[in-house]
């Protein structure tokens, strides 16, 4: 299993390197993965396309404020 830590690190770049739209560069890879049968790859770019939404979204949770 790959950490977390690259996981974000993954995430973090694509992010970096197309904005709002790296969400749609993941899922791509994922979708990649699952058309060559590789079901290990898929669920890793699932795992990254969930830490580019946590690291694009801005809302606070709970209690929380953003100052």
């Amino acid at each position: 299993m790959i950490p977390d830590l690259d996981i974000y690190r993954t995430a973090k770049l694509l992010v970096d390197n197309h904005g709002a739209k790296a969400p749609i560069h993941a899922a791509m890879n994922a979708d990649a993965m699952l058309a060559k049968g590789d079901m290990d790859g898929r669920a890793m770019w699932l795992r990254v396309v969930r830490a580019v939404k946590e690291l694009l979204d801005t809302k606070p949770r709970g209690p929380e404020r953003i100052h």
